[in-house]
Parts: C-alpha cells; sequence; structure tokens
C-alpha cells in the first residue's frame, strides 16, 4: 500500500509536511532568507538518520533489559563548501553505565539496520511528476 505526504507552502520560505495526524514544520534559516522559526529540511534529514539510529539502539537494550538511562547519541556531520555536500556523517553512541561489555559491537550492528541509512546507501529511484 503507498502512503502519501501532503506539503504545504504557509509563507516566505516556509513549508510543512503533513504526515498522518501530524504536521511537520520545516523553514531556513535568516541568513539564507527564511524566518529561522523551524529546522530545514536538510536538519530533519539529519535529525532522521540520527534518531533511526537511536531507536535501533533503544530496541537493542529493551531486549536485553538494559537500562538506558544516561544514554545519548551525538550526530556530527561538517559541510564541505567545495563539494556542497557532507561528505560525512559519525554518529556516537555514549552507552549507559554498566553496559555489558559483550554487547558492545552487537549495539552498533543494531544501530546499522536503521532504515533511513539503507535508504541512503540504496536509494529509491525518484520521479518528479506535475499534475
Amino acid at each position: 500500500m503507498a502512503e502519501e505526504m501532503k506539503v504545504t507552502f504557509p509563507g516566505n520560505l516556509k513549508v510543512q509536511a503533513q504526515i498522518n495526524e501530524f504536521t511537520i514544520e520545516t523553514d531556513q534559516s535568516k541568513e539564507s532568507g527564511g524566518d529561522g522559526s523551524a529546522p530545514s529540511p536538510f536538519a530533519l534529514f539529519t535529525a532522521s538518520v540520527a534518531t533511526c539510529a537511536g531507536f535501533f539502539a533503544m530496541k537493542f537494550c529493551r531486549a536485553r533489559n538494559i537500562e538506558t538511562e544516561g544514554m545519548t547519541l551525538l550526530m556530527k556531520y561538517s559541510f564541505d563548501g567545495e563539494t556542497k555536500r557532507y561528505p560525512e556523517m559519525e554518529i556516537q553512541l555514549k552507552l549507559p553505565e554498566g553496559f555489558p561489555e559483550k554487547y558492545k559491537e552487537a549495539i552498533i550492528r543494531a544501530m546499522d539496520q536503521c532504515a533511513v541509512k539503507k535508504h541512503i546507501l540504496d536509494p529509491p529511484d525518484f520521479k518528479v511528476t506535475l499534475t
């Protein structure tokens, strides 16, 4: 079954996506001509990668009854002005206190199951049409 998302343009450089009962707002920074009222679309893209990896880390811990209090995830990325891209993104998971040594490699493999990351590595075909 195909899923849909409706995108609207509420003013200036704001763009909103309606996904089921949720509205996701985006904007551009003031430096880029926007109002700076919401994250940029690219910031949401990076957040989707980071939160997806975080979900798999949390799911891994829950399946093993490992406490997640104090666990945090940090994603780092730097813009390359020459290529106009972010050539590398690093995801750092801070493990909770007492995390079992025997699961350290396994939680990394679990985070690599992130569906967002998999779509980047094996991208879908994009078709742009007009109606």
